[in-house]
């Protein structure tokens, strides 16, 4: 069968890559076309568009490159009819997914979407257009599916989170052999995971490296975006304390002591990699003030809404800044807290649901096109 699979960040591709993996595994004549990034390349297919080309941040970012992805959609219509597959499996990235689902449906095209957006988070009234368009749906956080079903009478499956699958699939980091690889001291690390995009990199590692020479016996390290050259993170290596390492987060994460971290769903991975975090956010003005009018959560971090109460600190814009962000960060070397927290992840992993999000996703898509 024939799957044109659409992810637009980082984190879809690190999902659309196992989900590729599974139905290649229960469909080896898969013929795949996707947009998405390295690690979903690596599994075969054909890549059409990657996706460093296609995310933009914020409200007034999006307003700015209006051009070009309006392009992008008009691209990837005349690509879906030329390939014309038999499901297009949509992965996150609402704002250009749900353009392309209403386009497909009444051309008769199968639409599946696989992790939901955040609807729950803000534009809730994008379930009409989910009933409408959308054929089937895989949520893979566990409060998803009583908010689709029970609040919207809209059925969904859910999975699982992927994000186990990946970590626990993992070959294990030998610690030693890392920081001799990367030319890292004997100190323990404290990662740094400022996001994906340039702008949201540049604002959050100007921030997290303010309080580098709090910590002289802790060596700060920055988990490189596989979108983003080196060449972009040179002017943030100020001194021997701070050092970069790219594509490697996973690795990095597996042997670090304590961690800040943009919110998104890299706050998720550290919960499960069991790192100590405290979660930062500082956008755009103009955006930040449109989205703290939209958004009503409680929280803003992955662990946190899972949980629904602060198991992790959040910092988000005006407390953002040094003084916080030191205190905040000694207190997550502190026993008492850490073991508090680890804790707390037990549970976190607890709640997501197991092992084989990606594998039983896949099962499910090829039995329903079939």
């Amino acid at each position: 069968m024939k799957y044109y699979i659409i992810a637009g960040e980082a984190s879809g591709d690190l999902h659309g890559s196992n989900l590729m993996k599974n139905l290649f595994k229960h469909d080896p004549n898969a013929e795949i076309r996707f947009w998405g990034g390295d690690l979903m390349q690596k599994n075969g297919g054909t890549l059409v568009k990657h996706y460093r080309d296609l995310a933009f941040m914020g409200f007034a970012e999006v307003v700015m490159n209006l051009k070009t992805i309006l392009n992008n959609i008009k691209f990837c219509k005349a690509d879906i009819l030329k390939f014309q597959p038999d499901v297009i499996i949509y992965i996150d990235y609402p704002g250009f997914n749900m353009r392309i689902a209403k386009w497909a449906k009444p051309l008769g095209f199968k639409n599946h979407y696989y992790i939901s957006p955040q609807i729950w988070a803000w534009k809730e009234n994008r379930i009409k257009a989910i009933k409408n368009d959308v054929d089937k749906m895989y949520v893979i956080l566990p409060f998803e599916k009583d908010f689709y079903e029970k609040k919207h009478h809209f059925p969904v499956e859910f999975v699982g989170h992927p994000l186990i699958d990946a970590i626990h699939q993992r070959p294990k980091t030998d610690a030693e052999q890392f920081k001799k690889d990367h030319n890292l001291d004997e100190r323990p690390i404290i990662a740094l995971l400022p996001g994906s995009r340039k702008q949201e990199i540049s604002k959050m590692l100007t921030e997290m490296l303010s309080v580098r020479n709090d910590f002289p016996e802790y060596q700060f390290v920055i988990a490189g975006a596989p979108s983003q050259e080196f060449s972009f993170y040179q002017q943030f290596l100020t001194n021997d304390q701070v050092h970069f390492i790219s594509n490697k987060t996973y690795d990095l994460l597996s042997v670090s002591h304590a961690a800040l971290v943009t919110s998104g769903t890299a706050t998720l991975e550290t919960a499960l990699f069991k790192v100590p975090e405290v979660v930062l956010y500082k956008g755009n003005w103009i955006s930040y003030q449109i989205a703290k009018r939209i958004i009503t959560l409680k929280y803003i971090s992955l662990v946190n809404l899972i949980m629904d109460k602060e198991v992790v600190t959040e910092l988000i814009q005006g407390e953002c800044n040094p003084k916080r962000i030191k205190e905040e960060l000694q207190k997550l070397l502190n026993p008492e807290t850490r073991n508090r927290l680890l804790a707390e992840y037990d549970a976190l992993e607890n709640k997501l649901g197991g092992d084989g999000a990606s594998e039983k996703t896949a099962q499910l898509i090829i039995d329903n096109i079939k």
